[in-house]
């Protein structure tokens, strides 16, 4: 991916030297990202917890808040001018911010890009504590992204999913679900799980994630148009990636058998399916995975 040399955001805040935490953990709100189940598996082995009941605490029902915080405590330092992996952050939310800014205004409509946190181990957020063993996440509460730079060595090792373009879906996937909550999805989803049953709540959430999936798929459409920057297998990679974190493939990993009851994500085929569908042609309206009979 020839990502070197493109524009770099200026919405990111390097926290990884800051002291995190305190306030305890709101479930509302935060949206477990790409590896955010594996991560909770290997933290239930080294914990001894069963990995659904992580689960269960930490992928909670989304909340709009409607006194969203912009503050934080502190001010952030700037990203050190020689970590190339910050800049490789900045320059992809920066493509996230043209491609969403020019989608937004052909409907009329003015884009308003989430910041994005860099933390080492855990951070406070609007929805509370933020911990690497979440993986990437997004916040509705603070409409903040949030990632553990780490958590890219764990894609590359434990899902066997290297190269910049995995990394850079992780970025759009969460930035899918910001552009849930400036669409109102998420306001709606709220709602629809207060009516619902745990099974239900978990079926909604599937949705939820599919459909940043496909929104991560507009994004890699658009950008490859502006900047024709993926090269050779790195779609491939891509979708080596969401191949690896399906709720299958990892129920298979974690506790060696398929529970489709608890999926939260979507299986292997779902995630690939719906990636390639934003992919196929670019448009936000394929993506519409609430309306869709199947999955």
């Amino acid at each position: 991916m020839r990502w070197e040399g493109n524009r770099e955001s200026d919405n990111v805040d390097d926290r990884r030297n800051e002291d995190g935490g305190g306030g305890g953990f709101r479930p509302g709100g935060i949206h477990l990202g790409l590896g955010g189940i594996v991560l909770l598996l290997i933290g239930s082995w080294v914990f001894h917890v069963n990995p659904l009941t992580l689960l269960s605490a930490l992928s909670g029902n989304d909340s709009q808040s409607s006194d969203v915080s912009q503050q934080q405590t502190g001010a952030a330092s700037a990203p050190p001018a020689n970590d190339e992996l910050v800049t490789f952050v900045k320059v992809i939310l920066a493509s996230t911010e043209d491609v969403w800014s020019s989608i937004f205004s052909s409907s009329g409509q003015t884009y308003q890009a989430p910041r994005l946190e860099i933390y080492r181990d855990e951070i406070q957020t609007g929805c509370g504590d933020g911990q690497s063993a979440m993986g990437p996440f997004y916040c509705a509460q603070d409409r903040k992204v949030y990632i553990d730079l780490g958590f890219y060595e764990t894609l590359h090792s434990t899902l066997g999913s290297p190269g910049d373009s995995a990394q850079a879906y992780v970025i759009a996937h969460e930035v899918g679900h910001h552009i849930q909550y400036l669409t109102g999805i998420t306001a709606k989803v709220d709602a629809l799980r207060a009516r619902e049953n745990k099974v239900q709540a978990n079926a909604t959430s599937v949705r939820v994630e599919l459909q940043a999936d496909c929104y991560a798929g507009v994004w890699a459409f658009h950008s490859q148009q502006q900047k024709h920057w993926f090269e050779d297998n790195d779609i491939e990679l891509v979708l080596n990636a969401a191949s690896h974190i399906g709720d299958d493939a990892l129920q298979k990993m974690g506790q060696g058998r398929v529970m489709p009851e608890t999926f939260t994500h979507g299986t292997s085929a779902q995630r690939v399916g719906w990636f390639k569908r934003g992919l196929a042609n670019g448009r936000v309206e394929d993506c519409d995975t609430f309306g869709a009979a199947t999955l």
